[in-house]
């Protein structure tokens, strides 16, 4: 038997995130899922983003690291 490891995020507002996107009922396992996907989104941002507050000298990730992580991904 195969056991479900859950997420970091709790699944109410990834379920809402859904509900936002239009969907009128969301299934847990549709939350359970978009919460790795967005955990996993997360961690490669951050991954990125601690290379460019490295590179300024900075041991702090900055919103403008963000920002410069999300850019960098986006263009692949």
């Amino acid at each position: 038997m195969t056991q479900q490891v859950l997420p970091i995020l709790p699944l109410a507002p990834v379920e809402r995130i859904i509900r936002k996107a239009g969907a009128d009922r969301v299934s847990e396992s549709a939350g359970v899922e978009l919460a790795g996907v967005l955990e996993d989104y997360g961690i490669e941002v951050s991954r990125e983003a601690m290379v460019w507050a490295k590179h300024a000298g900075r041991t702090t990730v900055k919103d403008e690291d963000i920002r410069r992580a999300v850019e960098r991904i986006k263009k692949g």
